[in-house]
């Protein structure tokens, strides 16, 4: 089986070289791995840093947009790179670590299920760690509940639908076509999933959060509405 790795980048020239690294080092077994970088528009040193990276690692594929188009114009862009058979979306920022990437494809191999997902929010608020300030703690509960709207819904119960660790086959993506450009590609995704028929197994998963003074890009405020309106708009409409 070949796993398509897809990884949207934007600013993230302090990371972006270790999570390759992360990716390189990581073993798993009857798969072969295809690294896919689309750079969305980075104005720091973002690119430098990938190309470098190539010269030790040729074969991993790099697409550049001109300007900034948004996580879903990339995650797309990156789809249409992708030979894999399955594949999974990876964040550049270290929130995600690379070893989780096996327990999701265990379910697979074991033919269990054709759709697995990172979950982060089976358990409560981690108040000594994650979830200790205001912001943390608006981004726990805002997911939460959109993923409480998803299993309404679609009828399926979710409880990480915001997560960025989303594992499934390539042929759904030839069946249905994306149209976020932003961080609402996370809801689409999930909605077209469960409209055409796909259980979605979640699999615990450890994370290593990082604040919007780290870098961190999604605003609950401000895309958790948006969220919450593709999620309805998908249940009705194509």
């Amino acid at each position: 089986m070949v796993l398509s790795i897809i990884i949207p980048v934007y600013n993230e020239e302090k990371t972006v070289a270790a999570i390759l690294e992360k990716l390189r080092l990581l073993s798993l077994p009857m798969i072969d791995k295809e690294i896919i970088v689309v750079d969305d528009g980075s104005s720091d040193k973002t690119v430098e840093k990938i190309k470098s990276f190539k010269k030790t690692v040729p074969t991993i594929k790099l697409a550049q947009h001109k300007e900034n188009m948004g996580k879903g114009v990339a995650i797309q862009t990156g789809a249409s790179c992708a030979s894999g058979d399955y594949i999974l979306i990876q964040d550049a920022d270290l929130e995600y670590d690379p070893k989780d990437i096996s327990l999701l494809l265990h379910p697979i191999l074991e033919k269990k299920a054709d759709v697995v997902y990172g979950t982060r929010l089976k358990r409560l608020p981690n108040l000594r760690r994650d979830e200790r300030t205001v912001t943390f703690l608006i981004h726990y509960f805002g997911n939460r509940f959109l993923s409480l709207v998803t299993s309404i819904l679609y009828g399926q119960w979710i409880t990480d639908m915001e997560t960025g660790y989303k594992l499934f086959p390539k042929k759904f993506l030839e069946k249905n076509s994306l149209r976020a450009r932003g961080f609402d590609i996370e809801p689409e995704i999930t909605a077209k999933l469960l409209k055409g028929g796909y259980k979605i197994m979640e699999i615990p998963i450890s994370t290593n959060p990082r604040s919007h003074d780290e870098g961190k890009k999604l605003n609950a405020l401000t895309d958790g509405p948006v969220a919450l309106m593709t999620l309805v708009k998908y249940r009705f409409v194509d």
